[in-house]
């Protein structure tokens, strides 16, 4: 009798620890940083206003990489949606001014559309419009080329 409660024991013990550990929901980030192709894919998370690692944010969606940090900032204006982004480089975040900034855009329909940034000297960021104004969600991939080094970030936003 005694031999069957520690038999029972043992068995519900070994199968509380399977139970445990097939219900783990820890998930790995999906990222990629490929320096031999000279390229980075950044993955985007929404930004406090003071992150005491990364300094002063701008309200928006922020990727990292390496060596580049990148804030998307999109702002829905009435006749076009107004998009700021911020290149910043290292760890004490410089700003990069000489970059050439495109960004692919999948509008809500499913339709492409490429739209290039120009660098606004006074506020120190890319800016750019899109004049599309139908309602969903915009998917927006960022391509940065900074002397022949590219870096990608991926975005959303809703309209």
């Amino acid at each position: 009798m005694n031999s069957l409660k520690s038999g029972l024991i043992v068995i519900g013990s070994v199968g509380l620890l399977f139970l445990g550990a097939c219900s783990n929901s820890n998930k790995a980030a999906n990222t990629e940083n490929s320096p031999a192709a000279s390229t980075s894919i950044a993955q985007t998370s929404p930004a406090t206003k003071k992150d005491s690692h990364h300094g002063e944010s701008h309200g928006g969606q922020v990727a990292e990489t390496v060596s580049y940090h990148l804030e998307f900032v999109p702002e829905k204006e009435a006749s076009a949606t107004h998009m700021d982004l911020y290149v910043l480089k290292g760890d004490n975040h410089q700003t990069v001014s000489d970059a050439k900034v495109t960004a692919q855009i999948q509008l809500p329909d499913g339709k492409q559309k490429t739209v290039a940034f120009t660098y606004d000297a006074n506020d120190k960021h890319y800016t750019a419009k899109l004049t599309e104004k139908a309602i969903g969600q915009y998917q927006v991939k960022v391509t940065v080329d900074i002397k022949g080094e590219k870096v990608n970030g991926r975005f959303n936003f809703n309209r």
